[in-house]
């Protein structure tokens, strides 16, 4: 295998990590995100909370998270809906491989 293929399924692994961390810690970082917010509470609670959510690993925050290409791994230009980069989304739009998508004609 080139090194360009590895390259880009280490970053896909890496965008799957990413997401399953975030998932995993979600419901606690919520809650902490609570904590912090509410002012009905001890301030020293509040900053206790507030260093929990500090402490979090990088890849347990959301804003880590970069939709990638699934066939190329590319980080820019990526449709949401279908997970693919503008190049990858044309090529097999026009090979008929995804449904309800064609080509405009005007």
């Amino acid at each position: 295998m080139s090194t360009d293929v590895i390259r880009r399924f280490s970053r896909c692994r890496r965008d799957l990590f990413v997401r399953q961390q975030v998932l995993r810690k979600e419901v606690a970082r919520q809650a902490l995100r609570y904590i912090t917010r509410n002012e009905t509470l001890p301030t020293r609670t509040r900053q206790q909370a507030q260093l929990a959510l500090n402490a979090y690993p990088r890849h347990a925050r959301p804003a880590s998270i970069t939709n990638r290409c699934t066939e190329a791994g590319r980080s820019r230009g990526v449709f949401r809906e279908h997970r693919l980069c503008r190049f990858q989304f044309r090529m097999k739009a026009l090979n008929g491989e995804l449904p309800g998508v064609k080509k405009a004609v005007w």
